[in-house]
């Protein structure tokens, strides 16, 4: 055998992953897995149930909060160049963020509060250490979740209709869970840095990612809205409904949400791409922030900053459903801390997308795989899918 990775167990993945198609799971995926210079794709299945058009390697999805590490090394770009810094209040940028109000208790009402410790940082934005964001709570029953559901800026599958600052305002006028530092809060954070882009820079957080990551990585299908030449290769999004157990349509790719200007471009989860151009962003991680015409977009201390893991124990609590016991978050990662799984490498780091995609990068295996599919997730917890794909994935290593 020669090669970066094994024929026949690449051959099993593509069985495993057919067959999640087949018994109509999802209704298509692409797959990607690069090591070393070798890529392998995979693309099963349609772009949609309605159309039945093939999938093809340049179909682009929806990867929701796989936005989360391209806005983060956005913001680590402004970093380096001194526009804002990590320990510096957000107040600057963001007053509505300023003397934040923090609630005595999670269960108290949100009129029963006390003036926050300290202000809000842009390392707590990264971090997601903020004291604000999603709560894993299901059906809400905390006064706190119900005020973000009716001030209207909880995360979920429907875009925001809101402007920069009718969405600071919203997120101004509901105090903090936690006090700033001391808990890890999903989501949230990723949202403030994209307005905190934007307003730093006088652009819109689209424009600023366009000119200083996508350009010069050639993610050329990477953005906020698909153009409606590439309508075509849009993937429709679905759920699984529970009682009847089918997918049911939520967007559909020619007359969606993505189909027109986005009011809001979320940091949190309002990109779409493909599975190339998601290899092309991780793949300048893996080379420590160098794009491939050697030109270098951040640099080897950031990348090593965003992806070392950031959180205390303390911090970490409450976060099992996402990270289990052996990942813990960086800045706009995942970082993985132990093995306990065959594609466990310490050191691995990357994040899911909720509307049912995935990518990760491992140092140790010079190593990217992305798996993007349009079935929503159901929880934080990998899917089958997610795992069978890492399981083939580390299986077809050659060495």
């Amino acid at each position: 055998m020669s090669g970066e990775f094994c024929a026949t167990r690449l051959a099993r993945m593509h069985e495993v992953l057919k067959g999640h198609v087949t018994r109509g799971e999802v209704p298509g995926l692409v797959s990607l897995v690069s090591r070393c210079g070798e890529t392998h794709v995979e693309a099963l299945g349609v772009q949609s149930l309605e159309g039945g058009v093939p999938m093809r390697r340049d179909t682009i999805f929806r990867i929701a909060s796989m936005t989360k590490p391209m806005v983060a090394v956005a913001a680590l770009m402004l970093i380096e160049e001194c526009v804002f810094r990590l320990d510096e209040p957000v107040d600057r940028f963001l007053p509505e963020l300023a003397n934040p109000k923090v609630l005595k208790s999670l269960e108290s009402e949100v009129t029963d509060t006390v003036p926050a410790e300290r202000p809000i940082s842009v390392r707590d934005l990264l971090t997601f250490r903020l004291g604000t964001g999603f709560m894993m709570v299901f059906p809400p029953k905390y006064p706190i979740q119900k005020a973000i559901a009716e001030a209207g800026f909880a995360p979920g599958p429907k875009a925001l209709d809101l402007t920069n600052d009718s969405y600071m305002s919203k997120v101004g006028g509901v105090p903090l869970i936690y006090q700033p530092g001391t808990r890890w809060l999903y989501h949230t954070g990723s949202d403030l840095l994209g307005v905190l882009i934007a307003r730093a820079t006088g652009k819109s957080l689209g424009d600023f990612m366009r000119e200083r990551i996508f350009e010069p990585l050639g993610m050329k299908d990477t953005g906020f809205m698909v153009p409606a030449a590439e309508l075509g290769r849009f993937a429709s999004a679905y759920r699984r409904d529970p009682e009847k157990n089918v997918l049911v349509l939520t967007d559909d790719a020619r007359d969606g949400r993505f189909s027109r200007p986005a009011p809001f471009h979320s940091g949190g989860g309002g990109l779409v791409s493909t599975a190339d151009d998601v290899l092309a962003f991780f793949r300048m991680m893996l080379n420590k922030g160098m794009g491939p015409g050697r030109e270098r977009l951040l640099s080897r201390a950031a990348i090593e900053l965003m992806t070392t893991d950031q959180l205390t124990a303390d911090q970490k609590i409450g976060t099992e459903i996402f990270f289990g016991q052996s990942r813990s978050w960086g800045m706009g990662v995942a970082v993985t801390t132990k093995r306990d799984e065959l594609w466990g490498t310490p050191g691995r780091y990357g994040w899911d997308g909720g509307f049912g995609t995935t990518v990760f990068a491992d140092p140790a295996e010079d190593m990217v795989g992305v798996l993007l599919t349009q079935r929503a997730m159901e929880s934080p917890v990998p899917s089958r899918i997610n795992t069978d794909f890492f399981t083939t994935a580390y299986a077809a290593i050659n060495d």
